[in-house]
Parts: structure tokens; C-alpha cells; sequence
């Protein structure tokens, strides 16, 4: 059975998928809250950010993946306003219902569908927009997924990863410190839970940087890949277009 990475140890590929949905069922209760302390409150101006350049008009539709508790897909489905459609999608239930729910108290009735980003089940060619905030990290295979999201798009359609990436080399060392002291002792003290917040720590270390993950999605089918640093490469912004 092939191998992948949970964070820093090498576990069979159907292990990541449990752990990761254990990870994320522990932290669904505060995952809104340790978001805001842990970015300090960045991670909302990511997000708008992400949201500004995707290039949204009214009347598109958007498939929101990893969608989480649901920022991206609000803020969305603003921009496409009541003549467009937002899907979200989640591979953990918790996470899912949690963000429907926030969605629905913002006035947002958006389908919520549980699934894998590595099967998503939509037909080719389903939406002019796909986005994914902060969820590729967690994904199994990384390479499968970027495919399938590609393949749900129009051509001409955009895609949009927002996602944390390597930091400017000179802030590595008070990130580190940050990343693998501060994070579990807030992890511990507000979530109740210091080993997720650790395996964060590790998947970011783990995930591909900027120029890495640029070609993996040429690789997926994507042109005209550009990418935008956040906060010194704390996190980054990928946008790609599907040709024809």
C-alpha cells in the first residue's frame, strides 16, 4: 500500500483520511475562534484577498472545496450574487454541517455536499470557478485532487488555492518558534487539543512550496499560474485557468 505524510510520520494513504477527519472532528467546535488567535486575524484579509482576484462575476458558479466553515464560499457567493450558485464540499461532516450552518445565518442558502476532493461528483465542465482555502494540505494526494478540480471546470474557468506556504527565509526561525511552541499551547489551552495543532505545524512544513505547487497545477492541466505572497509567504494565493 503507498505512503503518504500526516504531518511528519509516513502513514499508509487510507490512514491520512481517518486521522485527518479525527483531526478535524476534534477541532470543529473551536475552528472559527483558534483561526482568528492563531493568524492573529489575518487569515480574514487572505481570504478577501483570494476572493478579489478570482475574477467573479455575477451568475457564475463556483464549486467551494474543503469549504470548511465556510468564509470563502460567503463571501463568494456575494460576488455572484442571487443569479449565481455556490457549492460546498467537504470531506468531514463536522466541518461541513458546521459551515452550512453559518452559511444559512448569513442569509446563504448553499448546497453542502460531503465528499472527497480526490472523487469530486460533478460532471466535467460543471463550474467557472473552483476555489480551495487552507484544505489541500490535509488532501492524500495532492496531484489527484488539483486533476479533479481541474476537471470540473469549464474551460476558461478559474481556479484558486489559498493555501500556507513557505515563509521569507529570514522570518524561519521566529516562525518555527511560533509554529511549534505557541500553536499546541493555544491548541491545548482554548481547542483542548495540542496534537492537532502540532500536526498543523508539520503539514505546513509538508506541503509543497510556491513555485512547487505552481507546477503541479500546469501539471493538472492549468495555465497562466501565478501566485501571490501573504504576510512574507506565510500563506500564498495560486490562480490558474483552464484552456481549451
Amino acid at each position: 500500500m503507498s505512503e503518504t505524510d500526516f504531518g511528519y510520520q509516513r502513514v499508509p494513504e487510507d490512514e491520512k483520511r481517518s486521522r485527518v477527519d479525527d483531526v478535524f472532528d476534534r477541532v470543529a467546535p473551536r475552528y472559527d475562534l483558534m483561526n482568528d488567535l492563531m493568524s492573529f486575524g489575518l487569515h480574514r484579509l487572505w481570504k478577501a484577498f483570494a476572493v478579489s482576484i478570482a475574477r467573479l462575476r455575477p451568475g457564475e458558479r463556483v464549486l467551494d472545496v474543503a469549504s470548511g466553515s465556510g468564509d470563502l464560499a460567503r463571501a463568494i457567493a456575494r460576488r455572484v450574487g442571487p443569479s449565481g450558485e455556490v457549492w460546498a464540499t467537504d470531506i468531514n461532516r463536522g466541518m461541513l454541517e458546521r459551515g452550512r450552518d453559518r452559511l444559512l445565518d448569513a442569509g446563504c442558502l448553499v448546497p453542502a455536499v460531503q465528499c472527497d476532493a480526490e472523487q469530486l461528483p460533478f460532471p466535467a465542465g460543471s463550474f467557472d470557478c473552483v476555489s480551495v482555502g487552507f484544505g489541500l494540505r490535509n488532501m492524500t494526494r495532492k496531484e489527484v485532487a488539483l486533476a479533479e478540480m481541474a476537471r470540473v471546470l469549464r474551460p476558461g474557468g478559474r481556479m484558486l488555492v489559498l493555501e500556507f506556504s513557505k515563509v521569507w527565509k529570514p522570518l524561519e526561525k521566529p516562525y518555527d518558534l511560533y509554529s511549534f511552541r505557541l500553536l499546541p499551547w493555544l491548541g491545548e489551552r482554548i481547542a483542548g487539543d495540542a496534537a492537532a495543532y502540532r500536526y498543523l505545524a508539520e503539514s505546513i512544513r509538508m506541503h509543497p512550496g510556491q513555485a512547487e505547487l505552481a507546477a503541479m497545477m500546469e501539471r493538472a492541466g492549468l495555465a497562466e499560474v501565478e501566485y501571490f505572497n501573504l504576510s512574507a509567504g506565510v500563506a500564498a494565493v495560486h490562480r490558474g485557468v483552464k484552456l481549451g
